[in-house]
């Protein structure tokens, strides 16, 4: 499965690429640089939120398998995507980067080489279609 972010406004910029440190340096700094969270305009950021989400009162339903809750958020930029776990995804409009950034309560986090990867790991690429994991 390969997840296409869809938006209405602008195609994606292209995931900048990070500065590699040069050879030599000192290990502590390595890995440091290595360890930080990404960052930027190019940066996507996925939050899991297994309870129901409801946007101005309304609650979120996912069109294709009917979930009501267990979602991954999905930040690019300015906007922000639901994914449920058969695999669905939409952009959402009503959540803004603020929104997401306020739902970000652990600063720690694990960094997957593409967001592919991610939802396989994550389990939002449609094995667990129907399923509830709590």
């Amino acid at each position: 499965m390969k997840l296409v972010l869809r938006t209405t406004d602008r195609p994606a910029e292209p995931t900048p690429v990070l500065p590699v440190l040069p050879a030599g340096t000192d290990p502590l700094l390595q890995l440091e640089y290595e360890t930080q969270p990404p960052s930027g305009p190019g940066a996507t950021r996925c939050l899991s939120h297994p309870s129901a989400l409801a946007l101005r009162g309304i609650p979120v339903m996912c069109t294709a398998c009917r979930a009501r809750r267990d979602w991954l958020l999905i930040n690019h930029g300015r906007n922000v995507w639901v994914c449920c776990r058969c695999s669905n995804q939409w952009l959402e409009p009503e959540i803004s980067r603020a929104d997401f950034d306020a739902l970000i309560a652990i600063p720690d986090g694990t960094t997957y080489s593409s967001v592919e990867q991610g939802l396989t790991a994550l389990g939002f690429d449609g094995a667990f279609a129907g399923t509830y994991l709590d």
